[in-house]
């Protein structure tokens, strides 16, 4: 990556970072210079001094700038308080006012997420809410299709964009860096990543293929890694742009078997154990950046495709791997599962959705694995 590219991905975030109130960012958008921008800067890489310039046009004008160019590019980046403002290179008209609400969802109001494995099941759930809590949603899947019909209701329903569709494989890198530079590039950067994509294979030990053990670790644990490695990168240097007062925060959606051992379904168990692992260590190098890394690990989310699939769904695998030897249909696998939580049912999207609430207001907790169980799974 040249100096040039460089700059096009950190210059976008850096600007998102820079806000009056250190809670709600900038949307800054990478666009092809069309006319003079309002504020050009050296291009010389100096974050402090864009920084500097920056916050010297606002002073002066009580404005943010529409538009900021750097000297010699052919680009710019358009700012605004919505994805449309700034493609309109308007800007935005007043700097806002500072601003705290005890109330979780005021605070989500105009952050930008991102969802990876959004096009179904939990991921699709949390986009939902979040868009209808006011936050504009990246929906990254490897079912582009399925990611782009969901962008597209949510869109005509709100009649502006709120939810964008970005096509990942978790599991390569090269796919990772390429998302993640396109965030960049439309909204500059992020503030609540959620690492949701995953896949279960069940099964014993004694019979699982390699293959298939792999599989599931390459999408669940490493796809967690390369998620965090490049999305810090973004935060980190929106961080900058704020002078360090910009908490962001990556949310692993692990689970109760990532706190506890399961039965013929190790592969799964391993990685969410692992990922688990890994959002204690993310947190304890990343809270220099201002990033906040926790995972919530639901229960059994058995309405969900995950389980329900009449194909390819937990309760057939179950069933057929003999998991449950006094089951003989897939309505006796539920039952035993709902049996096993106090509260009697499985885990629903709502109640992730409230975890994950509480884990973006909370700006005293990092390196945590918050259980969702019904009771099921108690820390200990």
């Amino acid at each position: 990556m040249n100096q040039s590219d460089t700059i096009k991905r950190m210059f976008p975030a850096f600007i998102r970072g820079c806000t009056h109130d250190g809670e709600t960012g900038l949307i800054a958008t990478t666009m092809e210079r069309i006319h003079t921008p309002a504020l050009i800067v050296e291009n010389n890489g100096d974050i402090h001094r864009w920084r500097n310039s920056f916050i010297e046009y606002c002073t002066k004008t009580g404005t943010f700038p529409a538009s900021i160019g750097l000297k010699g590019e052919r680009w710019h980046i358009a700012l605004g308080a919505t994805i449309e403002e700034a493609r309109a290179c308007s800007g935005v008209s007043k700097l806002p006012g500072e601003r705290f609400s005890g109330n979780r969802y005021e605070i989500l109001k105009r952050k930008v997420a991102l969802v990876t494995g959004a096009a179904q099941g939990f991921g699709k759930s949390i986009a939902e809410h979040l868009v209808k809590e006011g936050l504009f949603v990246y929906l990254a899947d490897l079912n582009l299709s399925g990611a782009t019909e969901l962008a597209h209701s949510l869109n005509e329903a709100c009649c502006h964009t709120v939810a964008v569709p970005l096509q990942v494989d978790v599991t390569s890198e090269a796919s990772v860096e390429s998302m993640v530079a396109e965030v960049s590039s439309i909204t500059g950067a992020l503030d609540v990543c959620v690492s949701n994509a995953g896949v279960l294979r069940a099964g014993s030990v004694k019979q699982m293929t390699l293959q298939d053990f792999q599989f599931v670790t390459s999408v669940d644990y490493t796809g967690f890694f390369l998620c965090t490695k490049h999305m810090a990168n973004l935060l980190a240097w929106q961080n900058e742009g704020s002078g360090s007062r910009y908490l962001t925060d990556i949310v692993a959606i692990s689970s109760k078997s990532g706190l506890q051992g399961s039965n013929k379904n190790a592969a799964y168990a391993g990685a969410k154990f692992g990922l688990n692992g890994l959002v204690q260590s993310f947190a304890l190098e990343l809270v220099a950046d201002n990033i906040k890394v926790n995972a919530i690990c639901p229960g059994n989310y058995l309405d969900g495709p995950l389980w329900s699939d009449p194909k390819n769904g937990l309760f057939v695998q179950y069933l057929a791997a003999g998991k449950i030897p006094s089951a003989k249909t897939v309505e006796d696998v539920r039952r035993h599962y709902e049996h096993q939580v106090p509260m009697k049912r499985g885990c629903q999207p709502e109640d992730v959705l409230r975890a994950l609430y509480y884990i973006v207001e909370q700006k005293y907790e990092t390196g945590q694995a918050v259980p969702v169980t019904g009771g099921q799974v108690m820390l200990k």
